[in-house]
This record gives structure tokens, C-alpha cells and sequence, in this order.
């Protein structure tokens, strides 16, 4: 459970978990020695659908493109959305693409940017017994 200063706002917590995620992710694959490395997903929900790609690059890069009517989604600030992707991926030394390609509903939009998120990563942290002893990269290094 997350514990911040919620009497102000979300801001500062819902960052705090984005930074949280991002080193979780970057301790967890060290070198990223026998990941898959990227990984992509579709995501519909209802009249919504989301397209998330990502690469464990070691290159922190955000680009979003989701377009959330409402400001709120309940008593959430749909701004915070951006803010808590732009922590994860410079914490996770990650490269995220986030497309919303339909929806109109913010909260369909919202859910369904989480699940292609999943998904993707879900994908990319895979190993691939290929490449079981090997760094993801033609370098050597991430």
C-alpha cells in the first residue's frame, strides 16, 4: 500500500510508485541478460484500444499519445496518468511508446493503457532460451 501526502493531492504519490516500479524493474533485470528485450501489445476495451510498445533499452524515453477527455476518473486526476509513465520509464531505463488509437470513455482509455502496459511487458521480460547467456543487444551491453 502506498503511503504519501494525499491530504495536498495524488501528485507526489502516484509518482512516487511510477519511481518505485522503474528501479523495481531496472533491479530486477540487472543486465537484462536473456530477455526478450521488447515487447508489444493491442489493447481493447470496449470502444477504446490502446497500442503499447516498449524496448529495456537502457534509454529512458517516453512517447505519449493518449488523449483522456475528463480530467477526473472518479476522485483520479487524469493527468497523473503521463506523470506516473514519465517515472516508471526514467527510473526503468525503459523506451515506451503509448498510442491511443480509439475510445472515448477516459476510464476504458486508462484501464486499457494499463493492460497493453502488462502485456507488453509481460512480453519483453520473457527469456528467451535462445539468448538464455546473452545481453539483448548487438553491443553487448545495455
Amino acid at each position: 500500500q502506498a503511503q504519501g501526502d494525499w491530504e495536498i493531492d495524488d501528485h507526489h504519490t502516484n509518482e512516487d510508485v511510477g519511481i518505485t516500479l522503474g528501479q523495481a524493474f531496472s533491479q530486477a533485470l540487472g543486465n537484462r541478460k536473456g530477455i526478450v528485450r521488447f515487447g508489444n501489445f493491442l489493447a481493447p476495451l470496449d470502444e477504446a484500444l490502446v497500442q503499447v510498445a516498449l524496448d529495456f533499452s537502457g534509454r529512458p524515453h517516453l512517447s505519449y499519445g493518449l488523449s483522456i477527455p475528463t480530467q477526473r476518473v472518479g476522485t483520479y486526476d487524469t493527468q497523473l496518468v503521463r506523470e506516473f509513465f514519465v517515472a516508471l520509464v526514467n527510473h526503468s531505463q525503459m523506451t515506451l511508446h503509448i498510442r491511443q488509437l480509439d475510445g472515448i470513455n477516459s476510464h476504458h482509455i486508462i484501464e486499457a493503457t494499463f493492460k497493453a502496459f502488462a502485456r507488453a511487458t509481460r512480453m519483453a521480460v520473457e527469456i528467451d532460451p535462445r539468448r538464455a547467456d546473452t545481453i539483448p543487444s548487438s553491443k553487448g551491453t545495455l
